[in-house]
């Protein structure tokens, strides 16, 4: 089978859940004997840095990119609001890309092209005048939940306003749009209930995120007491979360878990963070090996209030046998049991109890970490749901004619 995976930003080297995601499935489509064809956004915020990719990689997906301007434009951002357009769409127009797009279709003929992404669905007219291949969105969020949820969080103003309408826009967007497809892999079970709950009539499967078995982490290994939030910081939910819980929930800790310390870390983090370092709170920026700062943590925290779709660093911390603590929104997406493999806790004296009873009791953590590993070797092996979406792949390839 021959795939057109095209990406909403570079999906190689795997630099946040966006990108995992993507990569993941190249991954595990190659491994499966397809070939897949990599053409990518890149953009000021993730440019395709060529001299970091595998040679491997390079050679297997032909990967190359288009770059887009995807800097706010306030005329441009101004009309899409007149007209009623999604602007948070409207960015990801390029006739480069397009162009592109078309050269590759008319040179190569494709059974799938992948859609990563809302985002690239303005390219949907192109590939069906230039390609017999069938469509599939993987659609890594509800998009527009996110900005409806962000929106909420800010205290009323212009801003907020503003926030709301390109959610409602990105909203209606996605409805009118969501049937043009062949078929939707989804990353969670709750987006894909929303889809069909909202008209949604093609294929659709669940195809979570893939992690890679992980190494069970000694205890010697393990700063006792150490909890963490590892996340992309130039993510507006991540930042809020953080906030969040240093107002409101570490004070708490603090007073009550005297051997409790908190790392936070992830690429562009902000200023007003930095700032919040003490002798209990250490405060860094991207980290050089996520894995590693991962392994030598003993709880995972992640506090969300706002997203869709699924949390990578989730099963990434679950893989590796550690405790995860997160509110509901934080775990959505992933098939998991408050107290059996992770902890959830939606508010601040919910989250400040949860923490102390692993403090209190350290078979508590084991016992959670143990159970949540289990759980990803069993349902989020790369090649369990590689397969889950070639079996969506197959039932809409036309039969050929015998």
């Amino acid at each position: 089978m021959k795939i057109l995976q095209l990406c909403n930003k570079p999906p190689y080297p795997p630099v946040d859940g966006g990108t995992l995601a993507m990569h993941r499935i190249t991954e595990g489509l190659l491994s499966a004997s397809h070939e897949v064809k990599v053409l990518t956004v890149a953009t000021d915020k993730h440019p395709l840095q060529t001299q970091l990719i595998d040679d491997k990689y390079q050679q297997q997906t032909q990967i190359e990119s288009v770059y887009i301007d995807l800097k706010v434009k306030a005329l441009d951002a101004g009309v899409a609001l007149l007209c009623g357009d999604s602007y948070n769409v409207k960015r990801y127009e390029s006739r480069a890309m397009e162009q592109r797009i078309v050269e590759l279709l008319e040179a190569e003929s494709y059974d799938i092209v992948q859609i990563e992404s809302i985002f690239l669905t303005p390219y949907l007219p192109a590939i069906r005048n230039h390609s017999q291949a069938r469509i599939v969105l993987r659609a890594h969020n509800v998009e527009h939940q996110i900005w409806r949820q962000n929106a909420l969080q800010l205290p009323l103003s212009m801003k907020r306003w503003y926030m709301k309408k390109l959610a409602l826009a990105l909203r209606m967007y996605e409805l009118e749009h969501i049937n043009e497809f062949d078929a939707i892999a989804c990353i969670s079970p709750l987006d894909a209930d929303y889809f069909k709950a909202n008209g949604c009539r093609r294929p659709m499967v669940v195809v979570p995120f893939a992690i890679d078995p992980q190494p069970e982490v000694p205890q010697s290994d393990i700063e006792q007491g150490s909890i963490y939030h590892l996340g992309a910081m130039d993510w507006t939910p991540n930042v809020d979360s953080v906030r969040w819980f240093l107002d409101k929930v570490w004070p708490q800790v603090e007073s009550s878990i005297p051997n409790a310390k908190l790392y936070l870390a992830g690429r562009s983090m902000p200023s007003d963070l930095m700032e919040r370092c003490s002798s209990r709170v250490v405060v860094e920026g991207q980290i050089p090996d996520a894995h590693a700062y991962m392994r030598s943590k003993q709880i995972n925290l992640v506090p969300l209030l706002s997203g869709s779709g699924i949390r990578v660093k989730i099963l990434e911390a679950m893989a590796m046998g550690q405790c995860v603590i997160a509110t509901t929104i934080g775990a959505n997406g992933i098939d998991c049991t408050d107290g059996e493999d992770i902890l959830i806790a939606d508010t601040p004296s919910q989250m400040v109890q949860q923490l102390q009873r692993c403090f209190a009791d350290p078979s508590l953590p084991r016992h959670i970490g143990a159970n949540g590993r289990q759980l990803v070797q069993q349902q989020y092996a790369n090649g369990v749901l590689t397969q889950r979406l070639l079996q969506l792949y197959e039932r809409i390839i036309p039969t050929p004619m015998q």
